[in-house]
């Protein structure tokens, strides 16, 4: 969900990690971290409402003494998520006849748009982990830049060093359907608040220094949300 990106390009002021950095060379780095990951994802947005691992159509399936740790939460999740996309309208939601509570559901067209499955097939039963996803992030300045010296640890060859980047974006193409259902949204996934259009939001970035002042991070990607 995240990558690591070796930053060589980056000219940082003088010849040491002390000092100025260049802010605007830095704003470059982030929007292009998040523009390659949206690109090699093929994510709809840097935003991303979690729903569950299922495949559709999918109906209700109710708790079972065998379940796992992993089942019980995934049903968790499901319970939370499912009947909140049906009424704001990326799923149908239809009752299974005979099954009072239980319903069936199905991803419309809407959803089908902002939709983003990631499958995984390390294990004995292969996971759909699906996600809603909307609003590619839009860097507008660098605001500060500090620096974390930690001391050289037994086995390691040198000193790490961490740099905080802080910066300032908007979210562009936010739809109506996150728009017209924000507080809906932030009622089941409070990790977040919904993007608006036409707000400044903050955020930091994270780098690590290596050899010969190379950069690395491992954060630049879409940001997941469970309920």
């Amino acid at each position: 969900m995240s990558k690591l990106i070796q930053l060589l390009a980056l000219l940082i002021a003088g010849s040491s990690l002390v000092g100025c950095y260049n802010k605007e060379e830095f704003k470059h780095i982030i929007q292009d971290g998040y523009d390659e990951a949206r690109a090699k994802t093929k994510v709809k947005g840097d935003f991303c409402y979690y729903i569950g691992d299922l495949r559709f159509p999918y109906t209700d399936e109710l708790a079972k003494e065998d379940d796992t740790r992993g089942m019980i939460w995934n049903k968790e999740d499901l319970a939370k998520s499912l009947p909140l996309f049906a009424e704001i309208g990326l799923l149908s939601r239809q009752p299974v006849e005979g099954q009072s509570g239980i319903y069936q559901y199905d991803l419309t067209d809407l959803g089908r748009e902002y939709l983003h499955e990631y499958i995984d097939n390390r294990f004995k039963r292969t996971r759909y982990y699906k996600q809603f996803c909307y609003g590619p992030i839009v860097v507008e300045r660098v605001t500060d830049v500090t620096k974390n010296e930690y001391t050289r640890a037994q086995g390691y060859s040198y000193n790490k060093v961490n740099l905080e980047v802080y910066y300032e974006y908007h979210v562009n193409e936010i739809p109506d359907w996150v728009i017209n259902n924000q507080e809906k949204l932030n009622a089941v996934y409070t990790q977040i608040k919904a993007r608006l259009p036409e707000k400044t939001y903050k955020d930091i970035v994270k780098f690590s220094v290596g050899k010969g002042d190379a950069l690395y991070q491992n954060s630049l990607g879409y940001k997941q949300f469970k309920p």
